[in-house]
């Protein structure tokens, strides 16, 4: 192929992709019209208002901030938290991951850190889930390097344990290490590090639990194996999540969640806004609609300044092809 043939290919392209998205656009103007209700003749009302309201909500970010996580002491998520507000926070452990929902409801906290996900197992579907539930923002993002350990009592060894415990998670990521060991049973726990504390309280010699190395000084127990997890650079991304919207310094990604109708070509329009714009879209993530068989939400995670006049455009572009868009975010990207 010559120069000539490949410019005049390129161009083509470009064309069908602009044809494609002016296309929907009308058509999707002309759906709205067509219904004769004024109220409901514009697609971008909703979305984009809401938008627009969250962009004259900002806060500045909360200084001395009191941080809840999912966990106890010596959890991945404690870790998380003291990477990304240093280590002399003010951070406490709850039970479930939608406790930290609700202490950021209550005003009892300022943010949460949430694992999203991790390298070996993908996304944290109930995080996700929450975030829709509660509408809070994402207003950070850190990594944490995941080295899970097998540890037991004092003096145990290995040929005693019947019963391994860890966070669901955390069995995932050691399964291939545990399909070595057929004669122990698995047995889930709200988290990691309290598995180890329950293994250390029950002083029972034939349980153990897999957690991070730290767990294990913390609780008293004896590391029996370390780097038990498959993947030896296992890391998880844990999110900042406030119930108010902040812009940061250097913020450099946008997360949004959107949902299609079943149209031919839905999602391939929403993705064309991203290709026209010379957008990097980072990440596509979808999850059920509760109540919806069969109809999906999608996590959109891409590079850009809410603050720009462009990206503001590309945000009015997104909500007339999308039903309902909802922007979770704009921090700097810390993968």
């Amino acid at each position: 192929m010559n120069n000539s043939e490949f410019i005049k290919g390129s161009v083509g392209e470009i064309n069908n992709l602009l044809s494609s998205l002016m296309t929907r656009k009308q058509s999707i103007l002309d759906d709205a019209y067509s219904k004769g209700d004024e109220d409901k003749c514009n697609p971008l009302d909703t979305s984009y208002a809401r938008y627009l309201e969250m962009m004259g909500r900002m806060r500045k970010p909360v200084s001395c901030p009191r941080i809840v996580y999912q966990g106890e002491p010596g959890a991945y998520s404690e870790a998380a938290a003291r990477s990304f507000f240093g280590r002399d926070v003010n951070a406490k452990g709850l039970l479930r991951f939608e406790d930290t929902f609700l202490a950021l409801a209550s005003g009892e906290a300022d943010y949460a850190v949430l694992p999203i996900e991790n390298s070996s197992t993908g996304a944290i579907r109930q995080v996700y889930d929450l975030l829709e539930s509660y509408s809070y923002f994402f207003v950070g993002e850190t990594t944490v390097r995941i080295d899970h350990a097998l540890m037991a009592l004092p003096g145990v060894s290995m040929d005693q344990i019947r019963e391994v415990y860890s966070h669901e998670q955390g069995l995932f990521q050691c399964e291939k290490f545990l399909a070595q060991h057929p004669e122990w049973k698995t047995f889930t726990h709200p988290d990691t590090a309290g598995s180890a504390r329950m293994v250390a309280e029950l002083k029972d010699p034939c349980k153990a639990a897999i957690c991070s190395p730290l767990a294990a000084d913390i609780y008293g127990l004896d590391i029996l194996l370390e780097k038990v997890n498959t993947n030896s650079s296992n890391t998880t991304r844990f999110v900042v999540v406030s119930p108010f919207p902040e812009l940061r310094q250097n913020r450099d990604k946008i997360c949004i969640s959107l949902t299609t109708g079943h149209r031919s070509g839905a999602l391939r329009n929403i993705l064309t806004v991203f290709s026209v714009n010379g957008i990097n879209l980072q990440r596509l993530e979808s999850r059920p609609i509760p109540e919806h068989n069969w109809e999906y939400m999608f996590f959109i995670e891409f590079t850009g300044d809410l603050e720009s006049r462009a990206m503001d455009a590309v945000i009015h572009e997104l909500c007339l092809m999308s039903d309902d868009l909802r922007v979770l975010g704009n921090f700097k990207n810390n993968l």
